[in-house]
Order: structure tokens, then C-alpha cells, then sequence
């Protein structure tokens, strides 16, 4: 995983966005996470060089790869120990990656924490349902979803990006 400084351009246009787009349906905070999930994605489409495609099924495009940018909301530095998840009525997108990232809530930086193929995602989560306590990390989930820990993730120093032809270190 790795920090990105958040600049003035990725928060503006993640406003508009955020204003643009309301309360999604399904949203487990009511829209609230809209602002930073743009951010999420502006991070993670300047490092990889994406293209920004706002569909229901991905978020980004990096050659012929579909990329479902996850972002959480955090108000310190993420740890290896942490989760990430793709909510339960989310497991249709037509994707080829997710994508996970942490956004800090001063909106001053975030983490790019790693990515898994969509399939291999599912076959390493762990499903949780909605009232369930996570006593490793004291929260109680807001609705069915699949998790994994930020350490089982796939970075992208670790993993050539296929459409793209560029190693990240």
C-alpha cells in the first residue's frame, strides 16, 4: 500500500461528482461516502493512468481492464491488519478488478491499499452478514458484505498490470 497526497484538482472534480450524483440507492451511508469514493478513484486513475468511466459495473479503465475503485473512509494511517470490502448486492458488477483505497477524513491524502481479479476476490473473502460484530476491529457491519484483510491484497509492486505494460514499485 502506499500514500497519495489528494491535490486541489482530484477534490474538486470528486465534488462535482459527489453534488451530481445524490444518494445512490443501496448506499449503506446514505451518500455520504460518495465524496470520498471519487477521491478513491482520482488517486487510483492518476497513479495507473485510467481513464475515469463512472458505470454501475466499474469505475476505471486502464486498457482493456474494468476497474470497481473500494474506498473507505478512515481518520489515521491504515494498517495490513485492516478489511476491505464489496457490499453483498454489489457481487454482480460486470468488473474485472476491485480495487481498494482509504481516504483520510481531512481529505488531505489517501492510501492506495491493493487490488484482487474479481473472481479471485471471491474466492478469498470471508462473507459477513449485516449486525455481525468484527471484535479485531470493533465494528458492527451495516449490511451483508465480503471482506478480506488489506495484507491478502495483491499491490500493485507486486503484480505486472496486464493492459498496461508498467510495473508500479
Amino acid at each position: 500500500m502506499f500514500e497519495v497526497n489528494i491535490t486541489n484538482d482530484m477534490l474538486t472534480m470528486a465534488k462535482a461528482k459527489s453534488h451530481d450524483m445524490g444518494k445512490l440507492y443501496n448506499s449503506i451511508t446514505r451518500g455520504e461516502g460518495n465524496l470520498a469514493g471519487f477521491i478513491g478513484e482520482a488517486m487510483v486513475a492518476s497513479v495507473i493512468g485510467a481513464a475515469m468511466a463512472n458505470t454501475y459495473d466499474y469505475d476505471l479503465v486502464a486498457g482493456a481492464l474494468t476497474i470497481d475503485v473500494k474506498t473507505k473512509r478512515t481518520g489515521k494511517a491504515p494498517q495490513p491488519h485492516y478489511e476491505c470490502s464489496v457490499a453483498d448486492f454489489n457481487t454482480k458488477q460486470a468488473c474485472d478488478w476491485y480495487l481498494f483505497t482509504r481516504v483520510h477524513t481531512t481529505l488531505t491524502k489517501g492510501w492506495i491499499l491493493g487490488y484482487l481479479p474479481k473472481r479471485e476476490f471471491y474466492k478469498k473473502a470471508k462473507f459477513c452478514r449485516k449486525g455481525e460484530v468484527d471484535l479485531a476491529n470493533y465494528f458492527i457491519f451495516k449490511a451483508d458484505c465480503y471482506n478480506i484483510k488489506i495484507e491478502e491484497l495483491w499491490t500493485l509492486s507486486q503484480r505486472l498490470l496486464p493492459s498496461t505494460n508498467i510495473i508500479y514499485k
